[in-house]
Parts: structure tokens; C-alpha cells; sequence
């Protein structure tokens, strides 16, 4: 099984490449696996798409979920070529793989520009300490589309 991890891995080190070689964002890239196979690819796509969340995990979780048709990653895994950021860890989270394996580390990406500990040391903060403040409103209408949420007899909880 090591041989098969080596080569998922090897996979999403080449879709790294294609990030800075095409121009289409930073050296990041990911496979997602189930049952041996591959189901989803990504890299960063964030010079491509001007979209500051196209980050490799997130790309490739995307795909794999649409070839699967499914929003959750149930029996997957995740190789990716960096320690996931923060968003990126909050997506994994959400889309409930069974293991995310990692090449580099987050003190790597740091060495090359690309540094979120600025983020990890804002989540801790009240909402209106963080370097974007953060304030409540519109709180009651909002709470409409809740009870409508909450009342909803056919809801598919995830």
C-alpha cells in the first residue's frame, strides 16, 4: 500500500508543477483517492480564476465530489503537497475524508511566501479584535431563513 501512497503522492507533486509553470497560481497541488483509484485532481488556481480560495485542496475536493456526486468524501484520501491552511483544513473537515496525507509543511510554505500564521493567530481573537473586525447585523431577519431551515421536514442534514 506504501507504493500506491508514493504514487498518489508523486501525482499530486506534479500538479504542484502546473500552478507556477502555466501561471495559474502557487506551487500547491492534490489528489483525492478512493478505493486505489484517483476521483478528484487540483492545483492552485488562483492567478487563473482570480479566486482567492482556488487553492489546490479545495480544487481538487471539488472535482472529486462532482465525479462522485457526492458533498462528502466518505472513504477518501487526500495527498496533498503542503500542510493544509486554515481554509483548506476547514474544507477537508467538511468533506469528511477518512486521511489527508502531506508532503511539505506549513513552516515550508512560510519559507517561500507563502505564511498563515497571521490566520491561525486571528481565530483565537474576538471578532472585533481581528485585523478585519467583524460586527453582528441584520441578525433577526436572517434568523427567518434558519426557522425556515429548522422547520423543514424534508431537510437533508450534512
Amino acid at each position: 500500500m506504501s507504493d500506491l501512497r508514493n504514487e498518489f503522492m508523486t501525482e499530486a507533486i506534479r500538479l504542484s508543477m502546473d500552478g507556477p509553470l502555466k501561471g495559474e497560481g502557487g506551487p500547491f497541488g492534490c489528489v483525492i483517492v478512493k478505493d486505489g483509484k484517483i476521483v478528484g485532481r487540483g492545483n492552485n488556481q488562483v492567478l487563473l480564476s482570480n479566486d482567492p480560495t482556488a487553492h489546490a485542496e479545495v480544487v481538487a475536493i471539488r472535482d472529486a465530489c462532482k465525479n462522485l456526486g457526492t458533498f462528502q468524501l466518505d472513504g477518501c484520501e487526500v495527498y496533498t503537497t503542503c500542510e493544509p491552511c486554515p481554509m483548506c483544513l476547514g474544507a477537508i473537515y467538511w468533506a469528511r475524508p477518512d486521511i489527508v496525507y502531506y508532503a511539505n509543511t506549513r513552516e515550508d510554505a512560510a519559507s517561500i511566501g507563502f505564511d498563515d500564521d497571521f490566520i491561525y493567530r486571528q481565530i483565537p481573537l474576538n471578532l472585533t479584535e481581528r485585523q478585519i473586525p467583524m460586527f453582528p447585523l441584520g441578525r433577526e431577519q436572517a434568523l427567518k431563513a434558519f426557522k425556515c431551515w429548522e422547520e423543514k421536514p424534508d431537510k437533508h442534514l450534512y
